[in-house]
């Protein structure tokens, strides 16, 4: 865009009423509703038009967090504030690079925002991931929230030992899922499929497995806690894990100390009962391989590692020659997520499996936040403190550019009709979201989530 004087660009600006800007997010999960929220705020006479690929809204605090966790999705009450703006619109059911791309946004937008997260498991890339119940962490996530590709998901609970790779929260909820008494989940907006696979779950013993050590493990204090006072659950800590992690606690900035404490304290004072279920966090291991003697998970080998580095914190893993088996029937990936390059016209890291930007931003007009920015990383209020800033250098770049005039939702809706697409708008997404509560009154649940497409767009309709 057309550089002018900062000083008449300001003016432009704060009183432009007869050139709208027109802003199109894509993607409405926390990075895209916090962007929005702050864009409609401080730019005068904007247009925001909020796209999402499934005809319902709010992204990972729908379908990531955990159902025994109502209070994390409280922000949905501020979501709904931003949606019901006069100046925002919600359009749900339509995927980028698939029924609009790139080009024709860019076309018709000021600004492009990107925020459509990370939807994509890392893979460990060893030998025997493919046998059956070794299961990514997202897919659980997905299954027991209603996530439409994850529905049918195939896990056999029916077998007692659970190995979960990974520490950070999204492993700790799905360990805590397993172990929770169903009785605390039939409340829940759990789905009503996971409900009646885990009222028969065999699972009484959970394993969450770290490549380092204590000082470095991902899960945060809160997490941990709601593990060691989980109902008819112990939990067992290897006490050779913790040799010389006492000496160092006064070193540690205070969230970290407060972590290392609470396991230090557990460690010390736990007395495990042999008639609960059991909950054995263990470190300094890595998975070599899966195996199984009939296509079902049996067994994973690991290696046993050492941690090499002078900041105790930041130190790496490195791979002894000791190797242990551990028998275990269900095997749990959580090693991360990756976005992916859904439209070949973004700059794409595929290394890295993020949208190539500099402090969120792509190149003219182009934006991007949350995790297809930064990675997969932080809570749902780091994710928030993303959003402002990128959207704030979208209004300071704003202020220093002429406004041009755009078409902005006219010319896609006309381009998304064309192409057979069934649009879901907010007032669409009420009748959805009524329609899953009364259904969930009638098994006392707060909703049951539809979990097809193909329904979602019935009752939109």
């Amino acid at each position: 865009m057309k550089k002018i004087c900062f000083k008449l660009a300001r003016a432009l600006y704060s009183t432009s009423q007869n050139t709208e800007v027109k802003i199109c997010v894509i993607g409405s999960g926390p990075a895209g509703f916090y962007a929005s929220q702050h864009l409609v705020k401080h730019i005068p006479s904007v247009k925001i038009d909020i796209y999402e690929k499934l005809p319902v809204p709010f992204g990972l605090v729908r379908f990531g967090v955990a159902p025994d966790h109502p209070e994390v999705k409280n922000v949905i009450h501020t979501f709904n504030k931003t949606a019901e703006n006069k100046n925002v619109r919600f359009i749900g059911n339509v995927t980028l690079g698939k029924d609009v791309s790139f080009k024709e946004l860019k076309d018709a937008y000021h600004i492009v925002l990107l925020t459509y997260g990370a939807e994509e498991n890392r893979q460990l890339n060893i030998k025997g991931e493919n046998l059956h119940n070794v299961i990514a962490a997202r897919n659980i996530v997905g299954w027991y929230n209603g996530l439409p590709e994850n529905k049918d998901l195939q896990i056999n609970l029916s077998k007692s030992t659970a190995a979960i790779i990974g520490q950070g929260n999204v492993a700790i909820d799905v360990a805590r899922i397993l172990l929770t008494p169903i009785d605390q989940l039939k409340n829940t907006d759990i789905t009503q499929h996971a409900l009646e696979v885990l009222s028969t779950s065999k699972i009484k013993e959970v394993y969450l497995i770290g490549r380092r050590g204590p000082l470095q493990a991902a899960f945060t204090i809160k997490e941990l806690r709601e593990m060691l006072k989980l109902k008819n659950c112990s939990t067992y800590w290897c006490d050779s894990d913790f040799v010389g992690i006492r000496d160092v606690v006064p070193q540690l900035a205070r969230p970290r100390k407060r972590l290392t404490e609470l396991m230090l304290t557990s460690l010390e004072t736990t007395k495990p009962n042999a008639d609960y279920n059991k909950f054995k966090p263990i470190f300094f291991r890595s998975p070599l391989e899966f195996s199984g003697s009939t296509g079902d998970v049996e067994k994973l080998k690991l290696c046993v590692n050492k941690l090499e580095g002078a900041d105790i914190l930041r130190q790496k893993a490195v791979f002894t020659e000791d190797v242990e088996y551990l028998s275990c029937d269900l095997a749990v990936t959580s090693i991360g997520y990756k976005s992916l390059e859904v439209d070949p016209a973004i700059p794409f890291d595929s290394n890295h499996g993020i949208a190539k930007n500099a402090n969120g931003k792509i190149s003219d007009g182009v934006f991007t936040t949350g995790w297809l920015a930064t990675g997969p990383t932080g809570v749902i209020l780091s994710t928030m403190s993303n959003a402002f800033g990128v959207a704030e250098y979208i209004v300071s770049d704003l202020k220093k550019c002429s406004i041009e005039s755009k078409p902005g939702f006219a010319s896609v809706e006309k381009l998304l009709e064309k192409r057979g697409v069934q649009l879901v708008f907010w007032e669409n997404w009420l009748k959805i979201d009524a329609y899953e509560q009364e259904m969930g009154k009638k098994l006392g649940k707060p909703r049951e989530k539809i979990v097809t497409i193909k329904k979602m767009l019935e009752v939109a309709e």
